[in-house]
Parts: structure tokens; sequence; C-alpha cells
């Protein structure tokens, strides 16, 4: 059986999203990053998981949310077991359309992308 030469192809992709003037609002490590605090309950945590920095992260966040123009988390500090961070509504809903959106997204992208092998397979190979 003959191999493609395209067989060692992969899609790699990513989605972003920006304002008016083309500076990136949100995308998938934006994304990734509110769905660790979501699940983590933590921005220490969330960071730590992903292996990001805590004061580049929040700093990000928050100009997101200066432009967005609605707050994305809720920090609650100190207490007996340290401080908390979670989404507001506005950011959970945020995370829940952009799964959405993405999960369609990678379904198109999968079924173009088969398409575009089987075209280049069945034209020259």
């Amino acid at each position: 059986m003959a191999t493609s030469k395209y067989e060692n192809l992969r899609l790699q992709y990513k989605i972003w999203f920006t304002d008016e003037t083309g500076n990136g609002l949100l995308g998938d490590g934006k994304w990734k990053i509110l769905k660790a605090i979501d699940e983590e309950g933590s921005l220490t945590a969330a960071c730590e998981k992903l292996g990001i920095t805590y004061r580049r992260t929040w700093n990000d966040l928050k100009s997101i949310e200066k432009r967005l123009g609605f707050a994305l988390l809720e920090k609650n500090r100190g207490g007996v077991d340290g401080g908390s961070t979670s989404l507001t509504v506005e950011g959970q809903r945020l995370i829940r359309a952009f799964d959405i959106f993405h999960e369609q997204m990678d379904t198109i992208m999968q079924d173009h992308f088969r398409l575009l092998i089987n075209e280049l397979t069945s034209n020259g190979e």
C-alpha cells in the first residue's frame, strides 16, 4: 500500500477575537485560563496548572475586562483557606459561548481539512 506524501500533515489553528482596532481580546489562551480559573477556583492554582505567571495573567485579564467593559473575575481575598477567584456570570457565559463556538469550528475545520487532503491526494499522487 502506497503512503501519501501528505500523511504527516496535521491541522493546527488558533482562534482569537480582536477589538475594532485589531488588538487581541480573547483567544484560545485566555479561554483556557478562564476555564482553569473556573475549574480551580483560584487564579493562582489556574496559573500553576497552566505553567504561566500570575502577575502577567492578572494584568492581561484586567486589561481585557477594561476593553470589554465588564468584569470577568470576582476576587475574594484572605480567609482561612486563602483567597479565591471565580468567574462572574458574564465570564461564565463567555467561556460557555466560546466552548460552543470552538466545538463548531473544530468540526468545520476538521471536515475541510479532510477535503483538502482528499483534493491533494486525488490529483497527482
